[in-house]
């Protein structure tokens, strides 16, 4: 294959929160942040990234790169060779804070090459999928950052699957984000290999209540969002967002720990009550939060040649 030097494209991609209390490792929502690049194909063997915005002082300029690792796995994957390229990126999404920022690296990754290889490799949704699950380990982050919306994602004979929804237009996310990180390892280190059989049976119900809170009954988001997997083994290594979740859900509040944490995301049900939640957090914790009123995200991650526009 010659590789069209100079080829120019955008890519963005949303944040998203898993999770959603009950759904662990399952559900997912994209949320109205995001992670903006602009990529031009290079000779092969150069590269040059460019990055600002959250996290810009951590991540490497070099080949180690998730998102240069991404895109040549997906032309391996592929059976091209990679070009070289030119990332000049602005990261939106928050690291380190459980708004899936790796999982919007990989998603970029994979919208990269899908955008490079147009014309001569098509890569559909359901491989998008594969390819991001590969190099994420789990799909309930890419799922949303791919397809955007809520997601239920899972694994099967056949590889990752997903089924998107829409969410009820009276649903009104709010991420209230700390100024310290978390680790996802370290989060899922806390958790126990076995649970009882009445929590797993709580989080089945509380999993099915949560569809139907999300898509049709907002009025049932506080029920619908508890608990007892694994949100109370790793308040140990994040006291304040415990101790915000809690002071908010005690106050009638569906907030829940995003993803691995330390954010908190709280599913309003109307916009007028998320300055309530703002409020309330500024007086319940030791920690300043930083707050995102956000939308929820319907497009999910979008590719497209510079000058013809996105898709």
């Amino acid at each position: 294959m010659t590789v069209a030097e100079g080829r120019t494209i955008e890519v963005r991609v949303p944040a998203t929160s898993a999770n959603l209390g009950p759904g662990f490792d399952t559900l997912g929502l994209a949320l109205s942040v995001y992670d903006s690049l602009v990529v031009t194909e290079l000779p092969a063997g150069e590269l040059d990234i460019e990055v600002s915005g959250s996290g810009a002082e951590e991540i490497p300029r070099d080949a180690s790169n998730l998102i240069v690792r991404t895109v040549e796995h997906v032309y391996a994957d592929a059976g091209r060779s990679m070009p070289g390229l030119r990332i000049v990126a602005e990261n939106g999404v928050p690291h380190g804070r459980g708004l899936g920022s790796s999982g919007a690296a990989v998603v970029a990754g994979v919208l990269i090459a899908k955008g490079l290889l147009a014309g001569d490799v098509e890569i559909g949704d359901s491989d998008l999928l594969r390819l991001a699950t590969e190099l994420e380990g789990h799909p309930d982050n890419v799922a949303p950052a791919l397809f955007g919306g809520l997601t239920i994602a899972w694994m099967s004979e056949r590889g990752a699957q997903h089924k998107k929804l829409l969410v009820h237009r009276g649903v009104s996310p709010l991420v209230l984000v700390p100024a310290y990180t978390m680790s996802t390892s370290q989060a899922r280190s806390l958790q126990p290999p076995q649970v009882s059989t009445a929590d797993a049976v709580f989080n089945v119900s509380r999993s099915a209540l949560l569809i139907a809170a999300l898509t049709q009954s907002p009025e049932l988001l506080l029920d619908a969002t508890a608990d007892r997997l694994h949100q109370d083994y790793r308040a140990e290594a994040m006291p304040e967002t415990q101790r915000l979740v809690q002071a908010l859900r005690a106050a009638g509040f569906a907030a829940v720990v995003s993803g691995a944490g330390p954010s908190v995301l709280v599913l309003a049900d109307g916009p007028g009550s998320r300055q309530d939640a703002v409020e309330l957090a500024g007086r319940v914790t030791d920690t300043p939060w930083e707050s995102l009123l956000l939308a929820v995200d319907v497009r999910g991650g979008t590719v497209g040649d510079r000058a013809e526009g996105s898709t």
